[in-house]
C-alpha cells in the first residue's frame, strides 16, 4: 500500500472569464501522506482554495475548467476520472472538507442536527432517529456543550466557534481518510483558533486521518502541520518539512512569508514587507512570477520560468538561486 493517499500530479485549473483565461492552479504537484497534516500556504489569491476545491471536485464548471493531463488520485485512484455519482460517494465519507466560513457552509432553515443527520444517512444507511444520535455523539466529541439541546438548534442560534465545531463533526462524521481544511480558523478569535486547532490535532491522533490544512498563517502551520507546501500565484515555489523551511527557507517568497510574523524574541521595529503586489493573474509576469518583488532576481528570472527540483532530500523548491541560497544557509 502507497504512503501516500493523495498525490496531486500537473494540477492546472483554468477559469474562463469575458477578460480572458485565469490560470488558478497551474502546473500544481503535492502529496498528503497517510496520517500526516500537510500545510500549504501562501497570500490571498495563489491557489490554495482552488486547489483543495479541485480536489473535491467541486470547481464550477463553467466558468472553472480542470484541464486535460491533470491527475488526482486518491488511494491510487484518479478522482478525475470519476463519474459525478462516484465522487458523491467519495466526498463526505472517504474525503470530507471543512470550508471557509461556517455561517455560508450551513443552511439556515435546517437545524444543526439535520445537517450532520443528511450525511449520516446518506453515507452509512442509518435512519434519521439513528444518525441523530451519531450526530449528537459527534456534537459531544468535538466539545459542543449540551450536544442533545443543541441537535435541535438553528446556525444562527450558534456562536461563530460553535458554527465551526458543528462544521468539523460534520465533517468527520463518516470517519475520513482525508480532512481538507479550508482556512478553519479564519474569522475566530485567538482564543476558539486555538481550542479548535487542539481539537483538530486530537481528533486526527484518534482517528488517524490525514489533513490537508489550507492557510495563510504561518503559525497554524507551525502548530498543526509536518509538511508545508508553499505556492504563489498558482504554482508551488517550496516544498519541505515545517521545521526545515522554518529554519533556513530557500525560495525569497517563502523568506519573506517568514520575515514578515512577528517575533517574541525580535526587537522592536518595523514589521518586513514583501514589496509589490500578488500578479494579475490576467497578466502573470514573463519568467518566475516572483521575480518583480523578489531582491534576488537575476535576469534569467526575468525571462524563463524555473522548474520544481528537489535540491536537498524531501526539500523541493522553483527557484534558480535554490542551491547557492541552500549553501548560504538563508535564515528568516
Amino acid at each position: 500500500m502507497s504512503e501516500k493517499l493523495l498525490d496531486i500530479r500537473n494540477l492546472r485549473t483554468y477559469f474562463y472569464t469575458e477578460d480572458g483565461v485565469v490560470p488558478a492552479v497551474d502546473g500544481v504537484n503535492l502529496h498528503v501522506k497517510r496520517g500526516e497534516t500537510l500545510g500549504v500556504v501562501g497570500e490571498s489569491g495563489c491557489g490554495k482554495s482552488q486547489t483543495s476545491l479541485s480536489v473535491m471536485r467541486l470547481i464550477p464548471m463553467p466558468p472553472g475548467k480542470i484541464m486535460e493531463g491533470s491527475e488526482i488520485f486518491f488511494e491510487g485512484q484518479d478522482l478525475l476520472k470519476k463519474s459525478e455519482s462516484e465522487m458523491r460517494k467519495i466526498r463526505g465519507n472517504d474525503i470530507s472538507m471543512i470550508f471557509q466560513e461556517p455561517m455560508t457552509s450551513l443552511n439556515p432553515v435546517y437545524t444543526i442536527g439535520d445537517q450532520i443527520a443528511e450525511a449520516i444517512q446518506l453515507h452509512q444507511g442509518l435512519n434519521h432517529r439513528e444518525a441523530i444520535n451519531k450526530a449528537i455523539d459527534m456534537l459531544r466529541l468535538v466539545g459542543i456543550p449540551l450536544p442533545e439541546r443543541r441537535v435541535k438548534e438553528y446556525p444562527h442560534q450558534l456562536s461563530g466557534g460553535m458554527r465551526q465545531r458543528v462544521m468539523i463533526a460534520m465533517a468527520l462524521s463518516c470517519n475520513p481518510k482525508l480532512l481538507v481544511a479550508d482556512e478553519p480558523t479564519t474569522a475566530l478569535d485567538v482564543t476558539i483558533q486555538a481550542q479548535i486547532l487542539e481539537l483538530m490535532k486530537r481528533l486526527k491522533k484518534e482517528l488517524g486521518m490525514a489533513i490537508m490544512l489550507i492557510t495563510h498563517d504561518l503559525g497554524v502551520v507551525a502548530e498543526m502541520a509536518e509538511r508545508v507546501v508553499v505556492m504563489y500565484a498558482g504554482k508551488v515555489v517550496e516544498e519541505g518539512d515545517v521545521v526545515s523551511i522554518f529554519k533556513n527557507p530557500i525560495h525569497p517568497y517563502t523568506e519573506g512569508l517568514l520575515k514578515s510574523v512577528p517575533r517574541m524574541d525580535a526587537e522592536a521595529g518595523k514589521l518586513h514587507v514583501i514589496e509589490g503586489v500578488v500578479p494579475n493573474p490576467l497578466h502573470m509576469p514573463e519568467g518566475c512570477r516572483f521575480n518583480p518583488r523578489c531582491p534576488y532576481a537575476i535576469d534569467k528570472c526575468r525571462e524563463t520560468q524555473p522548474p520544481l527540483e528537489q535540491i536537498a532530500p524531501g526539500r523541493w523548491v522553483a527557484c534558480f538561486l535554490a542551491t547557492d541560497r541552500l549553501a548560504k544557509g538563508v535564515s528568516a
